[in-house]
């Protein structure tokens, strides 16, 4: 049993800033791969951003030079930093954990934190 614990979400003005962590606990294996999908009313999940466990990131477009990424190992964590927030970024955000335990992959999601950027 694994579970995400999101935190960090919440209303901010166009321009400004939040960072969101997420935890993993439970049933912890090998953590190849955590990071952050998003969803806004009506549009389909998208990814945001992830992290490998070699450190390895990955971006969607939109928030490249935005939004950093990292991840603590020792605590199973990974976070979200947001800069230069704007309206576009409104949707609620998902934690997402992808472990491997004997050559089998499972993938774990969060509840969903909602981020929304007034203009």
């Amino acid at each position: 049993q694994v579970q995400l614990v999101e935190s960090g979400g919440g209303l901010v003005q166009a321009g400004g800033s939040l960072r969101l962590s997420c935890a993993a606990s439970g049933s912890i294996f090998s953590i190849k791969t955590m990071g952050w999908y998003r969803q806004a009313p009506g549009k389909q999940r998208e990814l945001v951003a992830t992290i490998t466990s070699d450190d390895s990131t990955n971006y969607v477009d939109s928030v490249k030079g935005r939004f950093t990424i990292s991840r603590d190992n020792a605590k199973n964590t990974v976070s979200l930093q947001m800069n230069s927030l704007n309206p576009e970024d409104t949707a609620v955000y998902y934690c997402y954990v992808l472990m491997r335990r004997l050559a089998i992959s499972y993938n774990y999601w969060g509840q969903g934190t909602q981020v929304t950027v007034s203009s």
